[in-house]
């Protein structure tokens, strides 16, 4: 099942300017994936961020792991290269960190909307909860230490891309996640609910309603006689 969802989400994100993708030995659970930097408002701009994705096999249930290949200086990247960013966490609300589900893993997430808040991440950083303290306090007290700092790393990416990269030839970069083909699971095993939720709620007495709405009505209608009255 994992491998059918994965192929699928590798074919959408073939055609994408702004993520290159390879197969690792062609291990469908191992992704070699470059993200580009095309906003020309971000301070990473045209860096060309080489990572990998590996997939548990339980994929989507359990969420992808990511790593950055070269150093990138930043409150919520590791000096390894692990990125902390909220949609990686397991699913489920986290009491610890005060995360809820909704802002972690889900199996209705994809790996289009994984890499789009990580590149969002880059110039939203979130210097409360910090995974390297001392970009975070560069970041807020000596921003333009931080600034020549980043700059390094986006020149030290562009020197591993490819040799016919054209940053100018690419797209700017979607501005948000796209919403979910509705066709899009259609060739996998997972369910419209992998958590087994019940439309009930959906079958409401409609004619129950509407005799709720006539009642109002009428008692609008006999306030309205007793003021003229």
């Amino acid at each position: 099942m994992s491998e059918r969802i994965l192929l699928n989400e590798l074919r959408s994100l073939s055609s994408e300017k702004w993520a290159h993708i390879e197969l690792r030995n062609e291990n469908i659970y191992e992704w070699d994936v470059a993200l580009v930097v095309l906003n020309s408002d971000s301070l990473y701009y045209g860096g060309y961020f080489k990572a990998r994705m590996t997939f548990p096999k339980n994929y989507p249930y359990a969420p992808p792991a990511f790593r950055f290949l070269l150093p990138i200086y930043h409150p919520n990247i590791h000096t390894d290269g692990r990125v902390c960013i909220s949609i990686l966490h397991p699913p489920g609300d986290d009491e610890m960190s005060g995360e809820l589900a909704a802002e972690r893993w889900s199996p209705a997430q994809r790996v289009e909307s994984v890499l789009i808040s990580i590149l969002s991440l880059l110039d939203d950083a979130e210097i409360s909860s910090p995974a390297n303290v001392d970009a975070a306090v560069m970041l807020r007290k000596d921003p333009t230490t931080y600034r020549a700092k980043v700059k390094l790393n986006v020149e030290a990416s562009r020197a591993t891309a490819p040799a016919d990269f054209e940053l100018s030839a690419l797209e700017s970069i979607p501005q948000e996640v796209e919403k979910e083909d509705p066709d899009f699971w259609a060739d996998s095993d997972v369910d419209s609910d992998p958590f087994g939720g019940s439309d009930s709620d959906e079958d409401l007495d409609m004619d129950a309603l509407s005799g709720s709405d006539v009642d109002d009505d009428d008692d609008d209608e006999n306030e309205d006689d007793d003021v003229r009255a």
